[in-house]
């Protein structure tokens, strides 16, 4: 399942054209574009990287990740992955992702978030095991969870409202 941002999940579940979505997705600014930010209550910088404990947080653009731990990765003052470990909670402006473990591959700007994952977008919810997220598209693709199946709650948006 294929979900592009800022379409609601319930509108892009009802079969509103791909076209139209890729549109509305190319006008956003690149998320992945912007620094990031972080901030931790303990850190270690090395040389391939960094690892941060303790009220993690990363921030990019209008993105936060928080999570228990968190770990760079990288080389020549480059990240190249982060990786974020315990209580995990992706916050975009319109949508929020949970799970258990999170990888960010800056060079492809994509997410993905694996253990118990639930995603918010409003009232629409989206459970699963699996999601893989693009930072600057917004399309989501969300694998089955311990039954091999994705399960949702979608509030039909109404005209004129």
């Amino acid at each position: 399942m294929t979900i592009k941002r800022p379409l609601s999940l319930a509108v892009a579940l009802l079969g509103l054209s791909l076209a139209v979505g890729g549109a509305v997705a190319q006008s956003r600014a690149n998320v992945s574009d912007q620094p990031i930010s972080i901030g931790a209550e303990t850190g270690e910088y090395r040389s391939d990287g960094f690892s941060l404990r303790d009220k993690v947080e990363i921030t990019q653009g209008g993105n936060r990740l928080r999570a228990d731990a968190i770990e760079g990765q990288g080389g020549g003052g480059q990240i190249s992955t982060i990786t974020a470990t315990g209580g995990v909670y992706y916050v975009t402006p319109t949508e929020s992702i949970r799970g258990d473990r999170a990888v960010y591959t800056v060079s492809n700007a994509t997410i993905v978030v694996t253990g118990n994952v639930i995603l918010t977008q409003g009232r629409n919810v989206l459970t699963g095991s699996r999601l893989t997220y693009n930072v600057d598209s917004g399309a989501a693709n969300m694998a089955g969870g311990s039954n091999g199946r994705i399960q949702g709650v979608f509030y039909p948006q109404k005209s004129g409202n």
